[in-house]
């Protein structure tokens, strides 16, 4: 079998502010779609309103994602075909714990300096864990989905 391409799909009410969080937080980009978006528009498949400004450019309002800065992506469309996240617009709040989270690895001498970051950044620690196979902090980023930095 053929490995298939992937990307985590993650619920929003603000993508464009959850895309800066996460693409901050791991060190990743925020893809540039608006070469793609541009050709839509001017073939008049898209409409004004299903787009925004972000960073300077035109972005999907409802759609942004973020991928790893060393991974390839298409020049023509900005998409990515690596390691991404893309966060998509629902019209409902997060309302319980995740089924699917991601786990940061820092290392345990830069856990606590990679937990203050994350914090300057707008994620909240929700508590801190110490077992006899690790330890880790349980953070929420500004949506309140978890995640932990090891």
């Amino acid at each position: 079998m053929t490995p298939l391409h992937w990307k985590l799909v993650i619920d929003s009410s603000d993508p464009h502010a959850q895309a800066d969080f996460w693409a901050e937080a791991l060190g990743y980009v925020v893809e540039d779609n608006s070469a793609l978006i541009d050709r839509l528009l001017g073939q008049g498949y898209v409409k004004e309103t299903e787009t925004v400004e972000a960073h300077g450019r035109r972005a999907w309002r409802d759609l942004i994602a973020v991928r790893h800065p060393d991974d390839p992506y298409q020049e023509e469309t900005g998409i990515g075909q690596g390691r991404r996240l893309l966060f998509q617009r629902v019209p409902e709040a997060k309302t319980v714990k995740n089924r699917l989270h991601l786990d940061l690895h820092a290392g345990p001498d830069r856990r606590d300096a990679e937990v203050a970051r994350l914090e300057a950044l707008g994620a909240s620690v929700v508590r801190r864990v110490s077992e006899p196979g690790g330890e880790w902090a349980v953070l929420t980023d500004p949506e309140g989905n978890e995640f932990c930095v090891q």
